[in-house]
């Protein structure tokens, strides 16, 4: 059981509870199958740079929903075919991993689950919705204009719950997600997942996961069947 006392869990969405690659390539796999890892890399690094751009101050805050369709607009013309706009929304409609829905609905029945995403509001709501996500507060990045790693996104989480930041648990497949969350004072859980950014030696999480299971069992939350029998 964790050494530590916590309020609520603040889970990272993209990657961590969905695969977020795979919805990409959902989208895009009508337009050539040996494209598709090359079109899915593109889409992603575009996101990624354009957040860097706006977080370093190099381009004025666009929300999620913009980079998107951006992203597809590259793709279909790398592509030399495709709807940019059906593109952008299929791409926002990721599967659930396997312990995502069970695992959310067993921390559930102790803590507080709090949605972090990059995702516009808009974006993380249709997200939801279709990966079928429990939570009992979801936050977009949105409302804080900026993306994380920036302090200001944490900070949405913390003002959420009403308490220190020290009792919040960040939840996320991304180590560069976690360093921020641990330089705003949260504490932090690492879970493993493909399509995530592993931790280093030196990062020094609290916890460290195989997956929202197992993340629950180091918790000290009892199973459904458990609190059943």
């Amino acid at each position: 059981m964790a050494a530590f006392e916590i309020d609520a869990l603040v889970f990272d969405v993209l990657g961590t509870l969905v695969d977020e690659p795979a919805g990409i390539r959902a989208g895009v796999r009508d337009l050539g199958p040996s494209l598709a890892d090359d079109l899915v890399r593109l889409w992603l690094d575009h996101v990624d740079h354009e957040q860097r751009r706006i977080a370093e101050g190099d381009r004025p805050y666009v929300d999620g929903d913009v980079l998107d369709r951006e992203a597809a607009q590259l793709v279909a013309h790398a592509a030399g075919a495709g709807d940019p706009a059906a593109l952008a929304v299929a791409a926002r409609r990721p599967p659930a991993w396997p312990d995502t829905v069970a695992g959310l609905d067993r921390l559930a029945g102790r803590f507080p689950l709090i949605g972090l995403s990059n995702a516009s509001r808009t974006g993380l709501l249709r997200l939801n919705a279709h990966a079928g996500l429990r939570w009992h507060q979801a936050l977009s990045a949105a409302d804080a204009r900026a993306y994380k790693p920036d302090p200001s996104v944490y900070g949405l989480a913390v003002a959420a719950s009403g308490g220190p930041p020290e009792r919040l648990l960040m939840v996320a497949a991304h180590a560069w997600d976690l360093r921020g969350a641990r330089d705003a004072g949260l504490r932090t859980a690492y879970v493993a997942r493909p399509a995530g950014d592993p931790p280093l030696p030196s990062d020094g999480f609290d916890l460290y996961a195989e997956g929202l299971d197992d993340l629950a069992g180091q918790l000290g939350v009892p199973s459904r069947l458990a609190d059943a029998g």
